[in-house]
């Protein structure tokens, strides 16, 4: 029985040890001019064969003895067996995947180069300068902020107003209340013209409503690049149901229902069309909420420009609601009036695409925005920061030198929101007390930090999906908190072009910063002014 597992030992070592995979065949896996692999092969490959012609010896004289050995060494021997088994496999498993290592090819990976890069670290960021540029460069004093905030939701109330009595008249879609959101809004504006979000809720008219369906939360797959999105499907209460003809018909004024009084309000069904949906479909279409949208405002600034002296334009038709307002003067202040869809009783809403992205996700899928959180985060930190925190100046200082490096070399994938996450990411992750007035330089070095290694990785996750660092004060909904994170870098993994134009601009962006913080500081040594802010942004 011995010999039998002696010999059935030896055949499996010997098959390991002539396996193809463990010496690669010369002409077949192994490059020519690797010659010292081959002969390091060669030797490992020789002792090797010694150490089995030596067992293959001991083995014999053991087979030999088997009747005049003990039951205590025949179990020894099984035991000695299985680990030189355990021995041998391992050894070949490792060689395989050493082999295979080795004997890749060297792909054209995407690869940031490290010889010519800045270090966050090594930046010197002079703390004089960084803090008249606080001081100087922010633009926007506490009481111009809340003059211009004021007269915007003062023109905003009144257009959107109009723009109800528009609706009112025409095609079923209600126009709720506005919300300000945005650099504005949490105090980090940064660069002239002024700039002002403001986001307004739709709803459909009776007897329809919407129904959702999410990314984290569908029965089916969804593709990565549409994580973070979502359908709407506009529905009619009570559909399927057979019911009065009043509610799919309009009567008109001169026929009664039989079933209802004059006082019950007639709800009228609306098609596809009229709802705004895609083509052939019941789902809320972003293209047709758009058109509706920028006709609407039209219509409504034309009911009520008789009252204002300034004039109003579209400042871009690729957004629904961008409009600029331009006083006798020549004062200008950029308005975003951003349509969207509250999704059910919480602060998240579907917006018809984020003002930094390129490549919107197609009809009918909508994007969904989660700024109204993002606004209570930072007031949550507000109330628990040291007084006179820096996190708002990094913000500033952050967008400020990529507006900067975006002028000087284009566009890339990096957008202000991307700054604004990486500055989220360090206020959840660090203490409350590193966010010191004079510990400013050392968090500007770890958000760039940060993003460097986000942009290395390709990976920069939302700061609120799947995020349980989130406190609970801030009421981000649970089927969100327990989502899988999204990457936000996604599109770098995808193109390679726009990546490395990416690390390019951030590259240039820290070999920069420096220069452009001193040169845009309005402050000389005998304290005169020496740049005209307005003008430089």
């Amino acid at each position: 029985m011995q010999g039998a597992i002696a010999r059935m030992c030896m055949v499996v070592a010997a098959a390991i040890l002539n396996h193809p995979l463990f010496f690669p065949q010369e002409n077949v896996t192994l490059p020519e001019q690797d010659e010292e692999l081959m002969a390091r092969m060669r030797e490992h490959e020789e002792r090797l064969k010694m150490e089995e012609a030596r067992l293959e010896k001991e083995l014999a004289q053991m087979d030999s003895k088997q009747e005049k050995t003990s039951s205590d060494d025949a179990y020894t021997w099984y035991f000695w067996s299985a680990v030189s088994f355990v021995i041998f496999f391992t050894i070949e498993m490792c060689r395989v995947d050493l082999a295979d290592a080795e004997l890749r090819p060297v792909e054209d990976e995407d690869i940031v180069s490290e010889d010519d890069s800045v270090l966050p670290r090594m930046m010197v960021l002079d703390k004089d300068v960084l803090r008249n540029f606080c001081d100087k460069c922010t633009y926007t004093s506490t009481h111009e902020r809340r003059r211009v905030t004021e007269f915007v939701e003062g023109f905003a109330d009144d257009l959107l107003e109009s723009l109800r009595s528009v609706c009112n008249s025409e095609a079923g879609t209600k126009v709720g209340d506005f919300f300000g959101i945005g650099s504005m809004f949490e105090s980090w504006k940064v660069f002239k013209p002024l700039m002002c979000d403001l986001i307004v809720a739709l709803s459909p008219a009776d007897p329809h409503s919407f129904q959702y369906r999410l990314w984290c939360s569908s029965p089916i797959n969804i593709t990565p690049d549409l994580q973070g999105c979502g359908t709407i499907k506009v529905t009619r209460f009570g559909e399927g149901e057979e019911g009065c003809l009043c509610g799919s018909v309009n009567l008109g004024e001169d026929l009664l229902c039989l079933l209802h009084s004059r006082n019950v309000a007639v709800k009228v069904s609306h098609g596809p069309d009229e709802l705004l949906c895609s083509k052939g479909t019941h789902f809320l279409s972003k293209d047709q909420v758009m058109r509706w949208f920028q006709i609407s405002v039209t219509k409504a600034w034309a009911r009520i420009s008789y009252k204002y002296d300034f004039e109003v334009t579209f400042r871009n038709l690729d957004a629904a609601g961008a409009l600029k307002i331009r006083f006798p003067s020549g004062k200008v202040i950029g308005l975003n009036i951003i349509p969207v869809v509250q999704l059910g009783d919480t602060d998240a809403y579907f917006v018809l695409r984020f003002p930094s992205d390129h490549d919107s996700c197609p009809d009918p899928y909508w994007p969904l925005s989660f700024a109204v959180y993002e606004q209570n985060l930072l007031k949550y930190f507000a109330k628990r920061l040291p007084k006179s925190s820096c996190h708002l100046h990094c913000l500033q200082i952050c967008t400020f030198l990529h507006r900067k490096q975006s002028g000087l070399t284009g566009q890339s994938a990096l957008t202000s929101y991307h700054l604004k996450t990486a500055v989220l990411h360090l206020l959840l992750s660090t203490r409350t007390t590193s966010w010191r007035a004079e510990s400013l330089a050392h968090r500007l070095q770890d958000v760039f930090s940060f993003l460097q290694m986000s942009l290395q990785e390709k990976r920069l996750y939302h700061a609120l999906i799947g995020n349980r660092r989130v406190p609970e004060e801030v009421q981000v909904p649970e089927m969100f908190r327990k989502a899988d994170p999204i990457n936000l870098f996604r599109s770098l993994v995808l193109q390679r072009e726009l990546y490395a134009s990416t690390v390019r601009h951030f590259q240039e962006m820290l070999r920069n910063a420096p220069v452009l913080l001193e040169e845009y500081t309005p402050y000389l040594s005998n304290g005169s002014l020496h740049h005209s802010v307005g003008a430089s942004s």
